[in-house]
Protein backbone atom coordinates (compact mmCIF):
# COMPACT_ATOMS: atom_id res chain seq x y z
CA UNK A 1 0.00 0.00 0.00
CA UNK A 2 2.59 2.56 1.07
CA UNK A 3 2.09 5.97 2.64
CA UNK A 4 0.10 8.58 0.67
CA UNK A 5 2.83 11.21 0.49
CA UNK A 6 2.38 12.10 -3.17
CA UNK A 7 0.64 15.44 -2.50
CA UNK A 8 3.15 16.45 0.17
CA UNK A 9 6.45 15.25 -1.28
CA UNK A 10 6.71 15.84 -5.03
CA UNK A 11 9.51 14.25 -7.00
CA UNK A 12 11.96 15.86 -9.38
CA UNK A 13 12.18 14.44 -12.91
CA UNK A 14 15.59 12.98 -13.69
CA UNK A 15 17.39 11.03 -16.40
CA UNK A 16 18.54 7.44 -15.86
CA UNK A 17 22.05 8.44 -16.83
CA UNK A 18 22.17 10.61 -13.69
CA UNK A 19 22.50 7.40 -11.69
CA UNK A 20 25.27 5.71 -13.67
CA UNK A 21 27.58 3.95 -11.26
CA UNK A 22 25.37 4.55 -8.21
CA UNK A 23 24.12 1.62 -6.16
CA UNK A 24 20.37 1.20 -6.56
CA UNK A 25 18.71 -0.90 -3.86
CA UNK A 26 15.52 -2.26 -5.41
CA UNK A 27 12.43 -2.96 -3.30
CA UNK A 28 11.93 -6.25 -5.15
CA UNK A 29 8.51 -7.28 -3.84
CA UNK A 30 7.16 -3.89 -4.90
CA UNK A 31 8.64 -4.45 -8.36
CA UNK A 32 7.28 -7.98 -8.76
CA UNK A 33 3.77 -6.96 -7.72
CA UNK A 34 3.84 -4.27 -10.41
CA UNK A 35 4.66 -6.88 -13.03
CA UNK A 36 1.99 -9.30 -11.77
CA UNK A 37 -0.56 -6.51 -11.87
CA UNK A 38 0.29 -5.09 -15.29
CA UNK A 39 1.70 -7.92 -17.44
CA UNK A 40 -1.41 -9.89 -18.35
CA UNK A 41 -3.37 -11.12 -21.32
CA UNK A 42 -6.19 -9.04 -22.77
CA UNK A 43 -8.74 -10.77 -20.54
CA UNK A 44 -6.66 -10.08 -17.43
CA UNK A 45 -5.24 -13.58 -17.02
CA UNK A 46 -1.60 -13.99 -16.03
CA UNK A 47 0.95 -15.13 -18.59
CA UNK A 48 1.87 -18.79 -18.15
CA UNK A 49 4.24 -21.32 -19.64
CA UNK A 50 3.19 -24.68 -21.13
CA UNK A 51 3.33 -26.28 -17.68
CA UNK A 52 0.86 -23.81 -16.21
CA UNK A 53 3.46 -21.84 -14.25
CA UNK A 54 2.95 -18.07 -14.01
CA UNK A 55 5.59 -16.13 -15.96
CA UNK A 56 4.32 -12.52 -15.82
CA UNK A 57 6.82 -11.64 -13.09
CA UNK A 58 9.70 -13.23 -15.03
CA UNK A 59 8.77 -11.52 -18.30
CA UNK A 60 8.75 -8.14 -16.57
CA UNK A 61 11.89 -8.81 -14.56
CA UNK A 62 14.01 -10.03 -17.47
CA UNK A 63 12.90 -7.22 -19.78
CA UNK A 64 13.28 -4.40 -17.28
CA UNK A 65 16.50 -5.60 -15.65
CA UNK A 66 18.32 -6.27 -18.92
CA UNK A 67 17.26 -2.81 -20.09
CA UNK A 68 18.59 -1.14 -16.93
CA UNK A 69 21.82 -3.13 -17.01
CA UNK A 70 22.41 -1.71 -20.47
CA UNK A 71 22.28 1.74 -18.90
CA UNK A 72 25.14 1.08 -16.46
CA UNK A 73 23.02 0.88 -13.32
CA UNK A 74 24.36 -1.09 -10.33
CA UNK A 75 21.22 -2.90 -9.20
CA UNK A 76 20.88 -4.66 -5.85
CA UNK A 77 17.72 -6.68 -5.26
CA UNK A 78 16.36 -6.61 -1.71
CA UNK A 79 13.76 -9.23 -0.74
CA UNK A 80 11.29 -9.01 2.14
CA UNK A 81 11.72 -11.27 5.15
CA UNK A 82 9.28 -12.00 7.98
CA UNK A 83 6.60 -9.27 8.17
CA UNK A 84 5.98 -7.57 11.53
CA UNK A 85 3.00 -8.82 13.52
CA UNK A 86 1.28 -5.46 13.18
CA UNK A 87 1.22 -5.91 9.41
CA UNK A 88 -1.06 -8.95 9.72
CA UNK A 89 -4.16 -6.73 9.77
CA UNK A 90 -3.15 -5.10 6.50
CA UNK A 91 -2.41 -8.51 4.98
CA UNK A 92 -5.87 -9.71 5.98
CA UNK A 93 -7.43 -6.58 4.52
CA UNK A 94 -5.60 -7.07 1.22
CA UNK A 95 -6.59 -10.72 1.17
CA UNK A 96 -10.28 -9.87 1.55
CA UNK A 97 -10.03 -7.28 -1.24
CA UNK A 98 -8.43 -9.87 -3.52
CA UNK A 99 -11.18 -12.38 -2.76
CA UNK A 100 -13.78 -9.74 -3.57
CA UNK A 101 -11.96 -8.83 -6.80
CA UNK A 102 -11.80 -12.52 -7.76
CA UNK A 103 -15.58 -12.81 -7.39
CA UNK A 104 -16.08 -9.72 -9.56
CA UNK A 105 -13.67 -11.18 -12.12
CA UNK A 106 -15.69 -14.42 -12.29
CA UNK A 107 -18.91 -12.41 -12.81
CA UNK A 108 -17.31 -10.42 -15.62
CA UNK A 109 -16.00 -13.64 -17.16
CA UNK A 110 -19.48 -15.17 -17.17
CA UNK A 111 -20.82 -12.05 -18.89
CA UNK A 112 -17.96 -11.89 -21.38
CA UNK A 113 -16.99 -8.40 -20.20
CA UNK A 114 -13.30 -8.41 -21.16
CA UNK A 115 -12.59 -4.86 -19.94
CA UNK A 116 -13.98 -5.61 -16.48
CA UNK A 117 -12.15 -8.94 -16.43
CA UNK A 118 -8.85 -7.15 -16.93
CA UNK A 119 -9.68 -4.50 -14.33
CA UNK A 120 -10.57 -6.96 -11.58
CA UNK A 121 -7.90 -9.52 -12.46
CA UNK A 122 -5.12 -6.97 -11.80
CA UNK A 123 -6.42 -6.64 -8.23
CA UNK A 124 -6.00 -10.34 -7.47
CA UNK A 125 -2.20 -10.41 -7.77
CA UNK A 126 -0.52 -12.77 -5.33
CA UNK A 127 3.20 -13.34 -4.97
CA UNK A 128 3.86 -16.98 -4.05
CA UNK A 129 7.06 -18.42 -2.50
CA UNK A 130 7.66 -20.22 -5.81
CA UNK A 131 7.53 -16.94 -7.72
CA UNK A 132 9.98 -15.38 -5.26
CA UNK A 133 12.41 -18.28 -5.73
CA UNK A 134 12.12 -18.00 -9.51
CA UNK A 135 12.82 -14.27 -9.37
CA UNK A 136 15.91 -14.90 -7.23
CA UNK A 137 17.12 -17.54 -9.66
CA UNK A 138 16.73 -15.19 -12.62
CA UNK A 139 18.52 -12.33 -10.84
CA UNK A 140 21.33 -14.65 -9.78
CA UNK A 141 21.78 -15.87 -13.37
CA UNK A 142 22.11 -12.25 -14.46
CA UNK A 143 25.02 -11.79 -12.05
CA UNK A 144 23.31 -9.29 -9.77
CA UNK A 145 23.48 -9.24 -5.95
CA UNK A 146 20.56 -10.33 -3.78
CA UNK A 147 20.03 -9.19 -0.19
CA UNK A 148 17.59 -10.99 2.09
CA UNK A 149 16.02 -8.59 4.60
CA UNK A 150 15.20 -9.93 8.07
CA UNK A 151 11.85 -8.12 7.88
CA UNK A 152 10.67 -5.25 5.67
CA UNK A 153 12.54 -4.95 2.38
CA UNK A 154 12.21 -1.17 2.25
CA UNK A 155 13.89 -0.80 5.63
CA UNK A 156 16.80 -2.95 4.47
CA UNK A 157 17.00 -1.11 1.15
CA UNK A 158 17.11 2.21 3.01
CA UNK A 159 19.87 0.85 5.26
CA UNK A 160 21.92 -0.20 2.23
CA UNK A 161 21.33 3.17 0.55
CA UNK A 162 22.61 4.98 3.65
CA UNK A 163 25.58 2.71 4.15
CA UNK A 164 26.64 2.53 0.49
CA UNK A 165 25.67 6.10 -0.42
CA UNK A 166 23.06 4.75 -2.81
CA UNK A 167 19.41 5.10 -3.75
CA UNK A 168 16.24 3.10 -3.02
CA UNK A 169 14.13 2.11 -6.03
CA UNK A 170 10.44 1.74 -5.22
CA UNK A 171 7.04 3.18 -6.13
CA UNK A 172 6.16 3.50 -2.43
CA UNK A 173 7.41 6.28 -0.17
CA UNK A 174 7.99 4.13 2.92
CA UNK A 175 11.78 3.98 2.53
CA UNK A 176 11.86 7.69 3.43
CA UNK A 177 10.51 6.79 6.87
CA UNK A 178 13.60 4.62 7.32
CA UNK A 179 15.86 7.50 6.30
CA UNK A 180 16.79 6.56 2.73
CA UNK A 181 18.93 9.45 1.41
CA UNK A 182 17.21 9.21 -1.98
CA UNK A 183 14.14 7.52 -3.41
CA UNK A 184 13.91 6.82 -7.14
CA UNK A 185 10.39 6.25 -8.46
CA UNK A 186 9.05 5.15 -11.88
CA UNK A 187 12.23 3.27 -12.81
CA UNK A 188 10.28 0.07 -13.41
CA UNK A 189 7.43 1.63 -15.41
CA UNK A 190 9.29 3.91 -17.79
CA UNK A 191 7.57 4.76 -21.04
CA UNK A 192 3.85 5.17 -21.61
CA UNK A 193 1.10 4.41 -19.11
CA UNK A 194 -2.61 4.32 -19.90
CA UNK A 195 -4.58 6.96 -18.04
CA UNK A 196 -7.51 5.79 -15.94
CA UNK A 197 -10.82 5.78 -17.82
CA UNK A 198 -9.21 7.40 -20.87
CA UNK A 199 -7.97 6.26 -24.25
CA UNK A 200 -4.86 8.42 -24.02
CA UNK A 201 -1.49 7.60 -22.49
CA UNK A 202 0.74 9.63 -20.21
CA UNK A 203 4.52 9.67 -20.45
CA UNK A 204 6.15 8.25 -17.34
CA UNK A 205 9.60 9.51 -16.39
CA UNK A 206 11.81 8.62 -13.44
CA UNK A 207 11.69 11.00 -10.50
CA UNK A 208 13.88 11.32 -7.47
CA UNK A 209 13.03 12.47 -3.95
CA UNK A 210 15.90 13.57 -1.74
CA UNK A 211 15.28 12.87 1.94
CA UNK A 212 16.95 16.03 3.22
CA UNK A 213 15.08 18.24 0.72
CA UNK A 214 11.75 16.60 1.61
CA UNK A 215 12.23 17.31 5.32
CA UNK A 216 13.42 20.86 4.66
CA UNK A 217 10.44 21.59 2.43
CA UNK A 218 8.00 20.24 5.00
CA UNK A 219 10.01 21.88 7.83
CA UNK A 220 9.84 18.74 9.99
CA UNK A 221 12.33 16.08 11.06
CA UNK A 222 12.44 12.29 10.55
CA UNK A 223 10.51 11.51 13.75
CA UNK A 224 7.77 13.93 12.76
CA UNK A 225 7.67 12.38 9.28
CA UNK A 226 6.93 9.00 10.88
CA UNK A 227 4.14 10.53 12.97
CA UNK A 228 2.78 12.28 9.87
CA UNK A 229 2.62 8.94 8.06
CA UNK A 230 0.78 7.35 11.00
CA UNK A 231 -1.93 10.01 10.88
CA UNK A 232 -2.41 9.41 7.15
CA UNK A 233 -2.15 5.61 7.40
CA UNK A 234 0.61 3.01 7.08
CA UNK A 235 0.74 -0.74 6.54
CA UNK A 236 0.60 -1.09 10.33
CA UNK A 237 -2.39 1.21 10.93
CA UNK A 238 -4.30 1.12 7.60
CA UNK A 239 -6.54 4.09 6.93
CA UNK A 240 -4.90 6.28 9.55
CA UNK A 241 -7.15 8.66 11.48
CA UNK A 242 -10.44 9.10 9.66
CA UNK A 243 -11.09 12.65 8.53
CA UNK A 244 -7.43 13.67 8.54
CA UNK A 245 -5.81 14.08 5.15
CA UNK A 246 -2.15 14.73 4.34
CA UNK A 247 -2.32 18.53 4.64
CA UNK A 248 -4.27 18.51 7.92
CA UNK A 249 -1.88 15.89 9.26
CA UNK A 250 1.09 18.12 8.48
CA UNK A 251 -0.59 21.05 10.24
CA UNK A 252 -1.14 18.93 13.35
CA UNK A 253 2.44 17.65 13.38
CA UNK A 254 3.77 21.20 13.24
CA UNK A 255 1.31 22.38 15.89
CA UNK A 256 2.43 19.80 18.43
CA UNK A 257 6.10 19.74 17.41
CA UNK A 258 7.60 16.82 19.39
CA UNK A 259 4.72 16.37 21.84
CA UNK A 260 3.45 13.26 20.10
CA UNK A 261 1.48 12.00 23.10
CA UNK A 262 -0.71 15.10 23.14
CA UNK A 263 -1.15 14.94 19.37
CA UNK A 264 -2.39 11.35 19.39
CA UNK A 265 -4.66 12.15 22.35
CA UNK A 266 -6.26 14.97 20.35
CA UNK A 267 -6.91 12.82 17.29
CA UNK A 268 -8.25 10.02 19.56
CA UNK A 269 -5.92 7.30 18.32
CA UNK A 270 -7.41 4.79 20.79
CA UNK A 271 -10.84 5.17 19.17
CA UNK A 272 -9.47 3.83 15.89
CA UNK A 273 -6.92 1.24 16.94
CA UNK A 274 -6.66 -1.33 19.74
CA UNK A 275 -2.89 -0.88 20.08
CA UNK A 276 -0.85 2.10 21.22
CA UNK A 277 0.57 4.61 18.77
CA UNK A 278 3.99 3.94 20.23
CA UNK A 279 3.92 0.38 18.82
CA UNK A 280 3.81 1.69 15.25
CA UNK A 281 6.20 4.55 15.92
CA UNK A 282 8.94 2.41 17.44
CA UNK A 283 8.42 -0.28 14.81
CA UNK A 284 9.53 2.25 12.20
CA UNK A 285 12.35 3.44 14.44
CA UNK A 286 13.64 -0.05 15.22
CA UNK A 287 12.81 -2.15 12.15
CA UNK A 288 15.32 -5.04 11.96
CA UNK A 289 18.01 -4.79 9.27
CA UNK A 290 21.18 -6.77 8.67
CA UNK A 291 24.83 -6.22 7.82
CA UNK A 292 25.02 -9.78 6.57
CA UNK A 293 25.15 -9.11 2.85
CA UNK A 294 27.76 -8.87 0.11
CA UNK A 295 27.47 -6.67 -2.95
CA UNK A 296 29.13 -8.37 -5.91
CA UNK A 297 28.32 -7.82 -9.55
CA UNK A 298 29.32 -10.89 -11.54
CA UNK A 299 29.27 -11.93 -15.19
CA UNK A 300 26.01 -13.19 -16.58
CA UNK A 301 25.78 -16.96 -16.46
CA UNK A 302 24.65 -17.23 -20.07
CA UNK A 303 24.05 -20.98 -20.17
CA UNK A 304 22.10 -21.09 -16.91
CA UNK A 305 20.10 -18.01 -17.88
CA UNK A 306 19.17 -19.42 -21.30
CA UNK A 307 18.17 -22.76 -19.80
CA UNK A 308 16.05 -21.08 -17.12
CA UNK A 309 14.23 -18.86 -19.61
CA UNK A 310 13.72 -21.60 -22.21
CA UNK A 311 12.25 -23.83 -19.50
CA UNK A 312 9.64 -21.09 -19.01
CA UNK A 313 8.89 -20.86 -22.74
CA UNK A 314 10.73 -17.60 -23.48
CA UNK A 315 11.48 -17.33 -27.19
CA UNK A 316 15.07 -18.01 -28.24
CA UNK A 317 15.02 -14.87 -30.38
CA UNK A 318 14.04 -12.71 -27.42
CA UNK A 319 16.77 -14.22 -25.24
CA UNK A 320 19.40 -13.89 -27.97
CA UNK A 321 18.51 -10.26 -28.67
CA UNK A 322 18.71 -9.26 -25.00
CA UNK A 323 21.98 -11.11 -24.43
CA UNK A 324 23.60 -9.59 -27.53
CA UNK A 325 22.83 -6.09 -26.24
CA UNK A 326 24.25 -6.93 -22.83
CA UNK A 327 27.36 -8.43 -24.41
CA UNK A 328 27.93 -5.30 -26.49
CA UNK A 329 27.68 -3.23 -23.33
CA UNK A 330 30.14 -5.51 -21.56
CA UNK A 331 32.60 -5.32 -24.50
CA UNK A 332 32.32 -1.53 -24.51
CA UNK A 333 33.20 -1.44 -20.81
CA UNK A 334 36.28 -3.57 -21.40
CA UNK A 335 37.45 -1.31 -24.21
CA UNK A 336 37.02 1.74 -21.99
CA UNK A 337 39.04 0.07 -19.24
CA UNK A 338 41.85 -0.75 -21.67
CA UNK A 339 41.80 2.81 -22.94
CA UNK A 340 42.08 4.13 -19.37
CA UNK A 341 45.01 1.82 -18.78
Amino acid sequence: MGVAFKDLIPGKEVEIKDFNGEILAVDTFNLLYQFLSSIRSRDGSLLMDSNGNVTSHLVGLFSRVSNLMNQNLKLVFVFDGEPPELKQRERERRKSLKIKAQKEYEKAKEGGDVDSMKKYASRTSRLTPEMVDEAKNLIKCMGLPIVQAPSEGEAQAAYIAKKEKGVVVSQDYDSLLYGSPKLLRNLSILGKRKQNNKLSYSVVKPEVITFADALNNLTIDNDQLIVLSMLIGTDYNPGGIKGIGPKNALTLVKKYSKDFESLFNEVKWDDFFDFKWTEVYYLFKNMPVTNDYKLEWKKINIEELKKFLLDHDFSEERIRSALEKLQKKEDAKKQMSLGDF
